[in-house]
């Protein structure tokens, strides 16, 4: 191997291919197959040659979420401003109007994550675990468009961080829980069964017996706008 792509790879190395090529491992291996080694032979290099552009793996894991961002803020510039209200001006979106946009940040946000399940505890972990200036710009920008929209939307400075974390933590959360499903028994067809539910005490805990079924399939997109609607009503009722 060499710091140059094989035969089978196509033009030079980059940050983008770099990250794109630990996308296509994590997505098909998983989180824990994740490694500069094995980015490396995904890429047909050596394993030096990456460090140019992701000089470590905690750089390497960040990069995997400023991907996804990139490709957040790709599908929200594409449905255009009309939609989403990508550049409003100060308080030009009434309340339906701001219900409309954070649905559909909310939406894509879901497609972006369904496409890369293994990926999506890192949305939240590395949230954790980097302060708000050292994250990706991709990522700010989306924090960025959240606070556009509530301020156009009237609010406040209180009232538009209250919703503005409360959004972003309903989002992570629910993506974490909705997508990355740890099952008992994978090659198991019974939902119940494949979550594990039969070994629980049904003495103890009937309800997660009674709801395996339902336990084992996503909410989807419609609990997630759901959600978001309780918190803007939460908020008109607390403004009211």
């Amino acid at each position: 191997m060499s710091d140059e792509p094989s035969a089978s790879g196509r033009g030079r190395l980059s940050r983008e291919r770099v990250l794109r090529a630990a996308l296509l491992v994590a997505d098909g291996e998983g989180l824990p197959a994740l490694s500069m080694r094995r980015v490396a032979e995904e890429l047909g290099v050596e394993t030096m040659a990456l460090y140019r552009y992701t000089p470590s793996k905690d750089d390497l894991l960040d990069g995997l979420v400023e991907t996804l961002f990139l490709d957040l803020e790709e599908r929200l510039s594409a449905a255009g401003p009309a939609a989403l209200a990508d550049s409003p001006g100060p308080r030009s979106l009434d309340r339906a109007a701001l219900r409309q946009s954070l649905h559909g940040i909310a939406r894509e946000m879901y497609r972006v994550a369904v496409a890369h399940p293994n990926v999506v505890s890192l949305c939240a972990a590395r949230t954790l675990t980097t302060p708000l200036t050292r994250r990706p710009h991709a990522v700010l920008r989306t924090h960025e468009r959240l606070l556009v929209l509530l301020h156009a939307a009237g609010l406040d400075d209180r009232a538009a961080l209250r919703l503005y974390r409360a959004f972003i933590s309903w989002i992570l959360g629910y993506l974490v829980i909705d997508l990355r499903e740890v099952v008992d028994d994978p090659d198991e067809p019974d939902p119940a069964f494949r979550l594990g539910l039969h070994r629980l005490p049904a003495r103890d805990f009937p309800m997660l017996r009674a709801l395996g079924q339902e336990l084992a399939e996503r909410g989807g997109e419609e609990q997630l706008t759901a959600g978001v609607d309780a918190l803007l009503d939460g908020l008109a009722a607390a403004d009211g």
